[in-house]
C-alpha cells in the first residue's frame, strides 16, 4: 500500500457495522412517524414542503461540492443534507411557501455545513441555523401558524401562554385538553405538533445507539425543573411544567436536534452539561424571553459552547496516572 492512502483519524480505531449513509437514513426512517402526522393533519402542502425542501438541501449540498471541486455522488449522497433538509421542513409552519423552503436549504447547506468543511466540521445544527434565519428574515411567515385539517391560522399553545398568560393557557387546554399535545391535534411546526410521533421514532434511534439517553434526559429535566419552579412561586403567572414538556418544539429539538454527534461533546459528562445547558436557557426564554419558544436558540448557543466543554471534560488517556496535585 502506497503512503499517499494511509489515513490518520482521531481514535478510537474501532470498526463499527454503521456508516454515515446508514446513521441518516435510520433518522430518516426514525421521522416517519412524524412525518406522517404532518401530512394527516395538515395534508398535502406539508408532504410537498418536506419533499421540496429535503430535496433541495440535497441538490444544493451536490452544486457546492461540484463548485469547490469535491466529489460530489459520495458527499451529496450519504444522507445528511437529507436529513437536514427534512428536520428543516419540520421547523417551518404548515403554510410556509417553496421559495422561502428553497431559501432556508441554500442557508442550512452552505453557511450552516459547507462553509465549515461539510459534514464532521459544523459547529452548528445546520437545520437550526437556517431556521434562525429564516425567523429573523421572515418573522410573519415564521409565526402564522394553522390549525390541523381546516387551516385556519390559530396561535400555538406557547404563543397563546405568552399572549394571555396561564388563563387563556386554561381555555385552550379546556377546549382542546392534555391529549392534543400528545397526538398532535394542535397548531405549530409541521414535525413538532406530535410527541407520542416523536418519542417513537427517538425510542428507535436509542435502540440502534445513534443517540444517548443523556443528552435528551437532562434537557428534559432541565426544562422541568426550571418551569416547575417557576409554577410553584407563581401559577397565576407560569403553566404547568407538564406542558411546557408536551408543548412546542423541546421533544424534536431534545431527540433529534441536540443529539446531532457533530455538533454536541463527546463524553457523558458533557453531553449531560449541554442537555442541562439547552434545557435551562429554552425554560428560561420560554418564562422571561420576548419569544414563546426558545428551543432553537439554547442549542445554537450551547453548540458554540461545545469545545470549551469538551476541554474541560477531557477524559484520562490510557495508562495515565492519576495526578497527585
Amino acid at each position: 500500500m502506497s503512503p499517499r492512502n494511509l489515513v490518520l483519524e482521531s481514535s478510537p480505531h474501532l470498526a463499527g457495522g454503521d456508516d454515515t449513509k446508514k446513521v441518516m437514513y435510520t433518522v430518516v426512517v426514525a421521522l416517519l412517524p412524524a412525518a406522517a402526522v404532518a401530512v394527516y393533519y395538515f395534508g398535502l402542502q406539508a408532504l410537498l414542503l418536506m419533499l421540496v425542501t429535503a430535496c433541495s438541501a440535497v441538490a444544493f449540498e451536490a452544486l457546492i461540492l461540484r463548485l469547490m471541486g469535491k466529489p460530489v455522488k459520495v458527499q451529496a449522497l450519504d444522507g445528511s443534507a437529507f436529513v437536514t433538509g427534512l428536520l428543516l421542513a419540520m421547523n417551518l409552519p404548515p403554510a410556509a411557501p417553496l421559495w422561502m423552503a428553497l431559501i432556508g436549504s441554500l442557508v442550512a447547506v452552505f453557511f450552516g455545513k459547507q462553509v465549515f468543511g461539510g459534514i464532521g466540521n459544523n459547529p452548528f445544527n445546520p437545520a437550526l441555523v437556517a431556521r434562525v434565519f429564516l425567523l429573523i428574515s421572515f418573522p410573519t411567515i415564521m409565526t402564522t401558524w394553522e390549525m390541523p385539517f381546516d387551516g385556519t391560522t390559530a396561535a400555538t399553545p406557547l404563543g397563546i401562554l405568552k399572549m394571555e398568560g396561564p388563563a387563556g393557557l386554561e381555555r385552550w387546554l379546556a377546549d382542546s385538553g392534555f391529549m392534543n399535545l400528545l397526538v398532535g391535534n394542535r397548531s405549530g411546526s409541521i414535525g413538532e405538533v406530535s410527541t407520542v410521533a416523536l418519542l417513537l421514532g427517538a425510542l428507535l434511534l436509542m435502540a440502534r445507539r445513534i443517540i444517548s439517553w443523556d443528552i435528551p434526559v437532562a434537557f428534559l429535566v432541565a426544562v422541568a425543573v426550571i418551569t416547575d419552579l417557576g409554577y410553584l412561586a407563581n401559577p397565576g403567572q407560569f403553566a404547568h411544567p407538564m406542558f411546557h414538556l408536551m408543548s412546542g418544539g423541546l421533544i424534536l429539538g431534545a431527540f433529534f436536534m441536540a443529539t446531532d454527534m457533530v455538533t454536541s461533546p463527546v463524553t457523558t459528562k458533557g453531553r449531560l452539561l449541554f442537555g442541562a445547558g439547552c434545557g435551562i436557557l429554552t425554560a428560561v426564554i420560554r418564562l422571561w424571553g420576548g419569544y414563546p419558544e426558545g428551543v432553537s436558540f439554547a442549542i445554537l448557543i450551547m453548540n458554540s459552547l461545545v469545545p470549551l466543554i469538551d476541554r474541560a471534560f477531557v477524559p484520562k488517556v490510557f495508562g495515565q496516572e492519576a495526578s497527585n496535585g
